[in-house]
Protein backbone atom coordinates (compact mmCIF):
# COMPACT_ATOMS: atom_id res chain seq x y z
CA UNK A 1 0.00 0.00 0.00
CA UNK A 2 0.86 3.79 -0.70
CA UNK A 3 1.56 4.28 3.05
CA UNK A 4 4.87 1.81 2.57
CA UNK A 5 6.47 4.49 0.32
CA UNK A 6 8.72 6.53 2.33
CA UNK A 7 9.88 10.31 1.01
CA UNK A 8 12.47 9.01 -1.60
CA UNK A 9 10.25 6.35 -2.99
CA UNK A 10 7.79 8.64 -3.36
CA UNK A 11 10.03 10.82 -5.18
CA UNK A 12 11.90 8.15 -7.40
CA UNK A 13 8.26 7.59 -8.29
CA UNK A 14 7.65 10.81 -9.06
CA UNK A 15 10.77 11.00 -11.41
CA UNK A 16 10.62 8.37 -13.11
CA UNK A 17 6.81 9.38 -13.79
CA UNK A 18 7.64 12.55 -15.77
CA UNK A 19 11.43 10.55 -17.44
CA UNK A 20 11.15 7.16 -17.55
CA UNK A 21 14.02 7.12 -19.56
CA UNK A 22 16.33 8.34 -16.66
CA UNK A 23 19.56 5.96 -15.90
CA UNK A 24 19.47 4.58 -12.07
CA UNK A 25 22.59 6.97 -11.88
CA UNK A 26 20.50 9.93 -12.87
CA UNK A 27 17.57 9.15 -10.24
CA UNK A 28 19.89 8.02 -7.33
CA UNK A 29 21.55 11.68 -7.78
CA UNK A 30 18.33 13.04 -7.78
CA UNK A 31 17.53 11.70 -4.94
CA UNK A 32 20.57 11.87 -2.94
CA UNK A 33 21.25 7.90 -3.00
CA UNK A 34 24.09 5.60 -4.42
CA UNK A 35 23.29 3.50 -7.25
CA UNK A 36 23.04 0.27 -5.61
CA UNK A 37 20.33 1.32 -3.40
CA UNK A 38 18.15 2.91 -5.99
CA UNK A 39 18.58 0.86 -8.24
CA UNK A 40 17.11 -1.74 -5.34
CA UNK A 41 14.33 0.69 -4.30
CA UNK A 42 13.61 0.96 -8.11
CA UNK A 43 13.31 -2.95 -8.24
CA UNK A 44 11.07 -2.95 -5.06
CA UNK A 45 9.10 -0.41 -6.63
CA UNK A 46 8.71 -2.72 -9.66
CA UNK A 47 8.29 -6.19 -8.08
CA UNK A 48 5.60 -4.71 -5.67
CA UNK A 49 3.48 -3.05 -8.44
CA UNK A 50 3.79 0.70 -7.99
CA UNK A 51 5.69 0.52 -11.58
CA UNK A 52 3.72 -0.70 -14.22
CA UNK A 53 5.98 -0.44 -16.79
CA UNK A 54 8.14 1.97 -18.47
CA UNK A 55 6.84 3.37 -22.23
CA UNK A 56 7.32 5.92 -24.37
CA UNK A 57 4.61 8.25 -25.04
CA UNK A 58 3.83 9.09 -29.09
CA UNK A 59 2.73 12.18 -30.27
CA UNK A 60 -0.30 11.41 -32.08
CA UNK A 61 -0.43 14.12 -34.18
CA UNK A 62 2.94 13.50 -35.68
CA UNK A 63 1.89 10.18 -36.35
CA UNK A 64 -1.65 11.25 -38.19
CA UNK A 65 -3.79 10.12 -35.62
CA UNK A 66 -5.46 13.61 -35.09
CA UNK A 67 -8.91 12.34 -33.76
CA UNK A 68 -9.67 11.64 -30.31
CA UNK A 69 -12.73 10.84 -29.26
CA UNK A 70 -15.05 9.64 -26.15
CA UNK A 71 -17.49 7.12 -26.72
CA UNK A 72 -20.32 6.92 -24.10
CA UNK A 73 -21.80 3.68 -24.51
CA UNK A 74 -24.62 1.98 -23.05
CA UNK A 75 -25.45 -1.70 -23.36
CA UNK A 76 -29.09 -3.30 -23.20
CA UNK A 77 -28.67 -5.46 -20.79
CA UNK A 78 -26.22 -6.23 -17.83
CA UNK A 79 -26.44 -9.97 -17.97
CA UNK A 80 -23.47 -11.96 -16.81
CA UNK A 81 -22.50 -12.70 -20.40
CA UNK A 82 -23.24 -9.34 -21.75
CA UNK A 83 -20.20 -7.39 -19.85
CA UNK A 84 -17.30 -9.68 -20.67
CA UNK A 85 -18.58 -9.93 -24.01
CA UNK A 86 -18.33 -6.72 -24.58
CA UNK A 87 -15.39 -5.73 -22.49
CA UNK A 88 -13.27 -8.62 -24.72
CA UNK A 89 -14.81 -7.25 -27.68
CA UNK A 90 -13.00 -3.70 -26.66
CA UNK A 91 -9.98 -5.35 -25.55
CA UNK A 92 -9.46 -6.59 -28.85
CA UNK A 93 -9.62 -2.75 -30.55
CA UNK A 94 -6.49 -0.89 -31.05
CA UNK A 95 -8.32 2.30 -31.44
CA UNK A 96 -9.82 1.98 -28.32
CA UNK A 97 -7.45 3.34 -26.02
CA UNK A 98 -8.75 3.98 -22.88
CA UNK A 99 -11.99 2.08 -21.50
CA UNK A 100 -13.57 2.73 -17.98
CA UNK A 101 -16.41 1.23 -16.50
CA UNK A 102 -18.80 4.34 -15.11
CA UNK A 103 -21.82 5.24 -13.25
CA UNK A 104 -24.84 7.09 -14.64
CA UNK A 105 -26.71 7.58 -18.22
CA UNK A 106 -24.23 4.93 -19.78
CA UNK A 107 -22.40 2.18 -19.00
CA UNK A 108 -18.63 2.67 -20.41
CA UNK A 109 -16.59 5.47 -21.44
CA UNK A 110 -14.72 4.97 -24.30
CA UNK A 111 -11.62 6.80 -25.26
CA UNK A 112 -10.93 5.97 -29.14
CA UNK A 113 -7.73 7.30 -31.28
CA UNK A 114 -8.17 7.43 -35.02
CA UNK A 115 -6.81 9.23 -37.87
CA UNK A 116 -10.36 11.54 -38.96
CA UNK A 117 -13.91 11.81 -39.09
CA UNK A 118 -14.45 8.83 -41.83
CA UNK A 119 -12.21 6.97 -40.24
CA UNK A 120 -13.89 7.00 -36.79
CA UNK A 121 -17.68 6.61 -38.53
CA UNK A 122 -15.57 3.30 -40.46
CA UNK A 123 -14.68 2.25 -36.60
CA UNK A 124 -18.62 2.71 -35.31
CA UNK A 125 -20.06 1.17 -38.37
CA UNK A 126 -17.41 -1.67 -38.79
CA UNK A 127 -16.71 -2.40 -35.30
CA UNK A 128 -18.73 -0.71 -32.05
CA UNK A 129 -21.68 -0.59 -34.13
CA UNK A 130 -21.06 -4.58 -34.27
CA UNK A 131 -21.24 -5.73 -31.15
CA UNK A 132 -24.87 -6.98 -30.10
CA UNK A 133 -25.04 -5.74 -26.45
CA UNK A 134 -24.53 -2.16 -27.49
CA UNK A 135 -28.00 -0.37 -27.12
CA UNK A 136 -26.53 3.16 -28.02
CA UNK A 137 -23.42 5.13 -28.41
CA UNK A 138 -22.74 9.19 -27.95
CA UNK A 139 -20.27 10.76 -28.99
CA UNK A 140 -17.88 13.83 -27.96
CA UNK A 141 -15.13 14.91 -30.44
CA UNK A 142 -12.23 16.46 -28.72
CA UNK A 143 -11.12 19.92 -30.24
CA UNK A 144 -8.26 20.21 -28.08
CA UNK A 145 -6.22 18.84 -24.99
CA UNK A 146 -6.22 21.32 -22.71
CA UNK A 147 -4.37 19.02 -20.20
CA UNK A 148 -3.53 15.68 -20.71
CA UNK A 149 -0.83 14.06 -18.10
CA UNK A 150 -0.17 10.42 -17.18
CA UNK A 151 1.50 11.38 -14.11
CA UNK A 152 -0.37 10.57 -10.86
CA UNK A 153 -0.83 13.48 -8.24
CA UNK A 154 1.66 11.65 -5.81
CA UNK A 155 1.96 14.57 -3.72
CA UNK A 156 -1.53 13.92 -1.95
CA UNK A 157 0.26 10.64 -0.26
CA UNK A 158 1.30 13.23 1.95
Amino acid sequence: MAWDLDPIDRRILGLLQRDASLSTSEVASLVGLSQSPCWRRIERLETSGYILRRVALLDPHKLGLNMMVFAHVKLQSHGKAQLPQFEEAIRSMPEVVECFTVLGDTDYILRIVTRDLPAYEAFVREQLGQIASVQFTRSTIALSAVKSTTELPLELLG
